[in-house]
């Protein structure tokens, strides 16, 4: 009984052993080389994508900016997207674009609430006066000496750096108030799938397999291993 189990496991490890590991192995080398190759294609032509969205939001285009989300958006959700990000000062992996804004979109806008607020006539009564008005004269002769544009960061940075100048009570009391719109709504995010049907995703889903193939070789033959051990022992 001994000698027919010997037998039997030795024509398994035969068979095993009938293509060679180190062939499969280098097949998975070569894939994982082409998998990684693909991947990083996918992810520049993303960050080119991306980088087209900014390049509209810098230029006020709304309809070229709205094409150029819509690009990115199909790109992202149908491809696979590796991404490191950097999340407060750790990275991490991410399948998508990772978290961006449409900083020109924002100051564009709240400056607009900005100077129609400067420009509204007020209430005599009213003892602060258009406290607005007054920033934005200030903000104005500032943009000039350093060349700033109305719709940069620098002036929205005047701005709020002027009015913490006032008491609370003179931006409460006031009749002129501005709500500036919130950051969230100029946050944008593509996820993208952990898989899909491109080439990119046909080649990852080859070489896992692969993988899990040569993996679960390694593990038959260790088993048939111990065990023919074991049978020669007993």
């Amino acid at each position: 009984m001994g000698g027919k189990g010997i037998k039997r496991i030795k024509s398994l490890l035969g068979k095993v052993r009938a293509v060679k590991t180190w062939q499969l192995f280098l097949i998975f080398v070569l894939l994982l080389f082409a998998s990684a190759t693909l991947l990083r294609i996918d992810h520049v032509k993303m960050t080119e994508l991306r980088s087209a969205v900014i390049s509209a939001d810098e230029s006020g285009n709304e309809f070229e900016l709205a094409d150029s989300l819509n690009a990115l958006k199909d790109f992202t959700t149908n491809n696979i997207i590796v991404n490191i990000v950097d999340d407060n000062g750790l990275k991490k992996i991410e399948f998508g674009t990772g978290v961006f804004y449409l900083e020109r979109s924002y100051t564009r806008q709240a400056t607009a609430l900005l100077e129609a607020a400067s420009e509204k006539e007020i209430d005599d009564s009213n003892p602060h006066g258009n406290i607005y008005a007054d920033v934005s004269a200030t903000c104005k002769g500032l943009a000039l000496a350093n060349g700033w544009s109305w719709d940069t960061p620098a002036y929205i940075d005047c701005w709020q750096e002027e009015l913490a100048k006032f008491p609370e009570s003179e931006l409460e009391e006031g009749i002129i108030k501005v709500e500036l719109p919130s950051t969230e709504l100029f946050r944008r995010e593509f996820s993208s799938p952990l898989w899909a049907p491109t080439a990119t995703g046909f080649v990852v889903l080859i070489t896992a397999l692969l993988g899990v193939v040569i993996f679960i070789r390694f593990i038959i033959w260790c088993v048939l291993e111990i065990t023919l051990i074991i049978i020669k022992k007993s």
